[in-house]
């Protein structure tokens, strides 16, 4: 059984892709921010995770998953 002409869907939908793709300084979130605004902005961000997932981990939150494969 052949797919027929799926390769052309896919390099079909693939330029649509393309087209309507944004570039990062484009997107919502990042309107006027440079680009060293943005990195300070996200490593803020991800502190503030770390420190939440250490603060869970040390009051016995502990659900993180893992366990014995």
């Amino acid at each position: 059984m052949t797919r027929g002409n799926q390769r052309d869907l896919v390099r079909a939908k693939a330029m649509k892709k393309e087209k309507s793709g944004k570039s990062a300084s484009d997107q919502d979130g990042n309107k006027g921010l440079t680009l060293e605004q943005r990195k300070q902005r996200d490593a803020d961000r991800m502190r503030e995770k770390q420190l939440k997932k250490i603060q869970d981990k040390e009051a016995g939150g502990g659900g993180g998953g893992g366990g014995n494969k």
